[in-house]
Parts: C-alpha cells; sequence; structure tokens
C-alpha cells in the first residue's frame, strides 16, 4: 500500500463509529472506544538470517516516518509517547494482581509496538507506529483512532 492507501484507510477510520464490541474488520481490529488499522504486515522469517527482518523494519520506520509527515501538515508535530511504562505497568499486574486496568487499545499495543506518533484532532487520538512481534516474526505498521485517553 502507498502511504495516500495510508492515509485513506486512517480517514476511512476517523469518519467510522466504534464498534460496540471488540472484533476484526477490513482494516485491522477495533472495540469500543478505537479502531486499529493493520497498514503493511510482513509475516515471519524463519529462514532469514536476520538481514530480511531488519531491512524490513527499516523499511516500515520510513513509512511510518513518511505518514507522520503527511499527518503533520494536517495536526502540526506529534507526540513520540512510548509505551514501554505501559507494558511495564501491565508485568506488574500480572505479578501482584494490583494497580488500576490499563484500557485498549493501548494495552494491547504495549506488548508490541515500543512507542507511536501521536496527535489529537477533533475529539480523537491518532496514533502511528511499527509493531515487532519478536526477533524474525511479523511486524506491522499500525495506526490507531481512538476517543481513550492514553494512560
Amino acid at each position: 500500500m502507498s502511504s495516500a492507501d495510508h492515509i485513506a484507510a486512517i480517514d476511512l477510520l476517523r469518519a467510522r463509529a466504534f464498534p460496540a464490541a471488540p472484533g476484526r474488520s477490513e482494516h485491522g481490529y477495533g472495540g469500543p472506544g478505537f479502531h486499529v488499522a493493520e497498514l503493511s504486515t510482513h509475516d515471519q522469517m524463519w529462514d532469514d538470517d536476520g538481514t530480511a527482518h531488519e531491512e524490513t523494519e527499516l523499511r516500515y520506520e520510513a513509512e511510518r516516518d513518511a505518514l507522520t509527515v503527511l499527518l503533520s501538515r494536517r495536526w502540526g508535530e506529534p507526540q513520540i509517547f512510548s509505551l514501554t511504562g505501559i507494558l511495564v505497568r501491565l508485568l506488574a499486574q500480572e505479578v501482584d494482581g494490583e494497580g488500576e486496568p490499563v484500557p485498549d487499545p493501548w494495552a494491547t499495543l504495549s506488548e508490541s509496538v515500543p512507542d507511536v506518533h501521536l496527535w489529537r484532532a477533533d475529539g480523537h487520538w491518532i496514533a502511528v507506529g511499527v509493531a515487532h512481534w519478536g526477533e524474525r516474526l511479523a511486524l506491522q505498521l499500525v495506526a490507531v483512532i481512538t476517543e481513550v485517553d492514553p494512560p
């Protein structure tokens, strides 16, 4: 998909109502208060020596940065928002069972996306990032449209 296709998917989801229950859509998945668009996916690379995975990761980061330039023309410079603290919080909750729950989409995103480029526009949060599903596993360029405030 091109940057124009990615922007079109983001715009489509911004205009669409959020689903009442979690589930899949033609662009990815969503739930109450959010949509996650899986803009590009590169599946597992088991026979790779690491080179193709690294090249794909760099390509997806470049695509995220290109989208950031285009979206910044609409909404200004994004906030670079780390999701690592959310992941640490989730892991601590698993161990001790304490703490306030982290809402989706932020909880799910924190499991694979280290950081997002984040804007606030028209009552929604819009974010783009690169999901890393483990060494030599799938990579995804994702966009998030949500009314759920980041924790």
